[in-house]
């Protein structure tokens, strides 16, 4: 029996099966690579943001470029409008992510709010109709309280209707009709036409306590119309109860300015939170990121724009509107889950589809090494059948020629051992049968040399007695 036929087709059979295990691993190496990619991408998400060039739209901007330098986990992409409103319409409508709003407009029913972009504070004032450094028994001051401004016309600072909405609210609270008061709004770049214009009787203004606007404005009807007098909101605690969306604050004793104090002393008022947005189907993953970076690049971004230092987080002690996501509440509050908690179910199942993949990978490896077993049930035929012929030889040069071809038949046999093709436990299959040949070529010679001597007693007499 040759062996170099056999010991060629296995040897391109291992070749094959070698090539398949390397695409199948380089398709596995592939396909990891792919996923840990994809996993290590940063997140990106649109954010709604208008006018151009307002204070939101540079502070937003800012964040965006801070994300961009220091985040791995998120990036902003900025998405300019017209304002507010516009920014809402785009939430509602899935075409934004994340969007910037004053938390009294109207806003889809699932927003919720990630943080606070800033706190505006409702700032009214009547002219005192003292100028200069004229003496205060001089002053023409016709209003001094919110009751009395009903038959009356107030100026409001800024186009939206959330202002006009928010004196509504204010006049309501203090008892007087707000069809009793009239208004008129101006542009925020109508600073000194409001302050020219002798018909009204009072301002209202809604931004932050450092608001470039609302001290322009002050200052304007300050120069034109006498300094200002501060009407106080003492119904600020019952309007926040009955709004959600407002909350009672006191405006501090001259924050305005210095000198003159204005306002003299502290003065009740509501606010509204300007607020960054989410829905809530926004996963609580990406808004804890979100969250977590923003403020991570908070103080950097004050660094370069001061606005961001009004950048906050939402009370969580109170119920607000819109109601806080809980992906930004449980970075607050600590609760946010620990990744195994987030991912144990996944691992579950990953465990599960390895297992799998395992008892897969297991049944192709006996699917591409069955030629392999069929050369080693071969081997082991032959071994038997060489056991048969063993048990017939005539001669002790018959046994040699038998255990060279044994000899082959193991050299193929250990060298697809080596190379995978055959298991322990079928070597120790084939060990058994190498065993039972063993025997047979000793019982074989010992039965050969045995006749030699029989041979030769029986002849040994014969001789003798013819000598």
């Amino acid at each position: 029996m040759s062996p170099s036929d056999p010991v060629k087709s296995a040897h391109d059979r291992r070749q094959r099966r070698l090539l398949i295990v390397l695409a199948l691993g380089f398709l596995a190496f592939g396909a990891a690579a792919a996923a840990l990619f994809y996993v290590l991408q940063p997140e990106t998400l649109r954010i709604a943001v208008g006018p151009a060039g307002s204070d939101d739209h540079k502070v937003v901007q800012a964040m965006a470029d801070a994300f961009a330098e220091e985040s791995r986990t998120v990036r902003l992409s900025p998405i300019t409008t017209a304002g507010a409103a516009e920014s809402l319409s785009l939430l509602a409508a899935d075409k934004t992510d994340l969007a910037i709003g004053r938390g009294d407009l109207s806003m889809p029913p699932d927003a919720q709010t990630l943080a606070v972009l800033r706190k505006n504070y409702v700032v009214l004032w009547s002219p005192s109709g003292r100028r200069g450094n004229e003496p205060k028994k001089k002053a023409g001051g016709k209003i001094t309280e919110i009751a009395e401004l009903a038959g009356h016309k107030v100026g409001i600072i800024g186009r939206t209707g959330a202002n006009v909405a928010v004196l509504q609210a204010i006049l309501e609270g203090s008892g007087v009709p707000p069809d009793k008061v009239a208004t008129v709004q101006f542009g925020t770049d109508e600073i000194d036409k409001l302050a020219q214009d002798p018909t009204l009787d009072a301002y209202l203004a809604v931004g932050p306590l450092d608001s470039k606007i609302t001290i322009d404005a002050i200052a304007a009807t300050s120069r034109a119309r006498g300094a200002p007098k501060f009407l106080p909101i003492d119904a600020s605690e019952a309007i926040a109860l009955k709004h959600p969306r407002y909350d009672a604050e006191e405006i501090p004793a001259s924050v305005f300015s210095a000198k003159p104090a204005w306002p003299e002393d502290k003065v009740d008022t509501i606010s509204v939170n300007h607020l960054i947005l989410a829905k809530k189907e926004l996963s609580e993953a990406k808004a804890a990121a979100f969250f977590r970076q923003l403020f991570a690049v908070r103080d950097t971004i004050t660094q370069g724009l001061a606005g961001a230092a009004h950048i906050a987080k939402p009370d969580t002690e109170k119920e607000t509107e819109p109601s806080i996501h809980r992906g930004a509440a449980a970075v607050i509050n600590g609760t946010e889950r620990t990744f195994l908690d987030k991912y144990s179910d996944y691992f579950w199942f990953a465990l599960l589809v390895l297992s799998g993949l395992g008892s897969a990978a297991e049944w192709l490896r006996r699917y591409l090494n069955r030629d392999d077993l069929d050369d080693d049930n071969s081997c082991r035929n032959r071994i038997l059948a060489a056991v048969s012929e063993v048990r017939n030889a005539e001669s002790e040069s018959d046994l040699l020629t038998r255990q060279r071809e044994v000899d082959a038949i193991i050299g193929e046999t250990l060298k697809d051992y080596d190379d995978g093709g055959i298991e322990q436990d079928d070597l120790v299959a084939f060990g058994l049968v190498l065993e039972l040949f063993n025997h047979a070529v000793a019982e074989r010679r010992a039965a050969l040399q045995s006749g030699s001597a029989d041979q030769t007693w029986a002849s040994g007499p014969t001789l003798a007695s013819r000598r």
